[in-house]
C-alpha cells in the first residue's frame, strides 16, 4: 500500500495570530445542523441539492492526538491527490477538494449523459505546540492523512525546594 504525497501550502495571514472566532463558530453550527438534518433524510441547509446528493460536503474526519503529535485522516473516496488541497494559514489547517463525476451511456435507442460536481472544505485550528513547518500530508486508497508533529518538550525535572 503506497501513498502519494500531497503538497501543503503555507501562507502568512494578513493579521497573524488573529482568529475569526465568528466564522469558526458559524462553521461548527452549520456542521451541527447538517448532521442533525441528515439524520432525518433532509438536505443539509448549507448545501445545494447537488452537493447533498453527491456526498462531498463534509467528509468524515478523525483526529488522533498522542505525545508525538496529531494525525488527521479524512475519507475521500473516488478522489485523487490532484483533487485535494491542503493549506496552513495562521494556525488554521484547511482541507479543500472537488469531486467530479461524469457518466455517458449510448445504446440503440437512447443516449445518457450525467455530470455532477461537488466541493468541500473543512478547517481546523491547530494547537500552539505543533511544528507547522514539519506538517506532512499523504493520500492512499481514498484516505487523506495529515501528520502534524508536536514541538519536542524536555522531560519535566523536579526541583528540590530547600529551606532558606
Amino acid at each position: 500500500m503506497s501513498s502519494t504525497p500531497v503538497p501543503v501550502q503555507k501562507t502568512i495571514p494578513a493579521a497573524a495570530g488573529t482568529v475569526d472566532i465568528w466564522q469558526s463558530f458559524r462553521t461548527e453550527m452549520d456542521r451541527l445542523f447538517d448532521r442533525f438534518t441528515l439524520g432525518f433524510g433532509m438536505t443539509p441547509h448549507s448545501l445545494s441539492p447537488l452537493q447533498a446528493s453527491f456526498g462531498v460536503a463534509a467528509p468524515a474526519v478523525d483526529i488522533v492526538e498522542d505525545d508525538a503529535g496529531l494525525k488527521i485522516t479524512a475519507e475521500l473516496p473516488g478522489m485523487t491527490e490532484r483533487d485535494i488541497e491542503v493549506s496552513l494559514s495562521g494556525g488554521r489547517l484547511t482541507l479543500k477538494g472537488e469531486k467530479r463525476q461524469e457518466r455517458e451511456e449510448t445504446a440503440k435507442d437512447y443516449y445518457l449523459s450525467e455530470r455532477s460536481y461537488g466541493r468541500f472544505q473543512r478547517s481546523f485550528l491547530l494547537p500552539d505546540d505543533v511544528e507547522a513547518d514539519k506538517l506532512e500530508a499523504s493520500f492512499a486508497n481514498g484516505v487523506l492523512t495529515v501528520s502534524v508533529p508536536k514541538v519536542a518538550r524536555p522531560a519535566t525535572k523536579k526541583i528540590e525546594v530547600k529551606a532558606a
